[in-house]
């Protein structure tokens, strides 16, 4: 089939810098994407975007480049609960990928297992209402009792400022929960006002909550952007996830984010992403902690 990009959203930066940061041996991009090909794997019907095309040939060629050793691959909106694209991607891997995905109430004990099987660890429940459909919360409830029996976790992502609404439902979560791109925060309000400190709260009260410092190309309001060389890109980020990076050195994640849907502003080089990691986690420790330690734990215990 044949799908033509929507108007206006950016492809991902080809070319990208090789990082100046040298990322610790065995590090894990644990947020990326695949899309399609859209003629091998059709994005879904009830999309509400439509991407360019990123195989998985593309990703982990990235993932050379940048000096990562694995990636964990979550489920794109774009492709809905059809997830034949990030399983085909993880059977490809050779055990270098773990992936997430999104299911439906109706699906199988066995069809969990086969994914299992192919190295899912997760599920994603998207409470972002640009992009997704509203699914009631006693199926996601249903799906996570399922899963938990896999030992897999729940990713949430969401906006901050609809934590408080949905604060009962992710606090009753089975599993560990995993939280995408610190819920996503409002950077230009006060990194200690009470929108962020309340996200802080939910971590500090459930130790079963992880978050993911990532896409600070999205959060960002007054950069500088990761183009052009900069070594010092989206400083007004850097606050929030130097906050909850501190303060919960053993529940952080990190990924690139590749290749960042539904970017219309700007499309960073991920060479330049890459330096953003030391002013996130300054010490040796902390970032072996951030790249290694954590994703291994959560994605490969069997190793760690």
């Amino acid at each position: 089939m044949d799908f033509t990009k929507t108007p206006g959203w950016l492809d991902w930066y080809a070319g990208p810098s090789k990082p100046r940061f040298q990322v610790p041996a065995g590090a894990v991009d644990a947020h990326c994407h695949v899309f399609g090909p859209g003629a091998q794997f059709p994005f879904a019907p009830e999309r509400k975007y439509t991407p360019c095309d990123a195989s998985k040939e593309q990703l982990f060629a990235l993932r050379d480049h940048l000096g990562f050793a694995r990636n964990v691959i979550v489920q794109a909106t774009c492709h809905g609960a059809d997830n034949n694209a990030l399983i085909d991607a993880l059977q490809s891997s050779g055990g270098k990928a773990r992936g997430v995905v999104t299911v439906k109430r109706g699906i199988s004990d066995e069809e969990l297992q086969r994914m299992h099987e192919a190295g899912v660890r997760g599920v994603r429940f998207n409470f972002v209402k640009r992009l997704v459909d509203f699914t009631p919360k006693d199926e996601l409830q249903e799906i996570a009792a399922r899963i938990a029996k896999l030992g897999w976790h729940v990713v949430i992502y969401f906006e901050a400022a609809d934590l408080p609404e949905l604060w009962d439902f992710f606090t009753a979560l089975p599993t560990t929960v995993v939280v995408d791109h610190m819920g996503r925060p409002d950077v230009s309000k006060p990194v200690d006002g009470p929108e962020f400190e309340l996200f802080l709260k939910f971590m500090r009260e459930n130790d079963n909550v992880w978050s993911k410092l990532s896409c600070p190309e999205r959060l960002s309001v007054t950069g500088p952007r990761a183009l052009d060389g900069e070594q010092a890109a989206y400083r007004d980020v850097l606050p929030f996830a130097r906050r909850v990076m501190d303060e919960f050195p053993d529940r952080v994640l990190w990924g690139t984010d590749w290749p960042h849907p539904n970017l219309k502003d700007h499309m960073p080089d991920d060479g330049l992403l890459v330096d953003f990691i030391p002013h996130i986690a300054p010490t040796p420790e902390l970032q072996r902690k951030l790249l290694v330690d954590n994703p291994m734990r959560l994605y490969w215990p069997e190793e760690s």
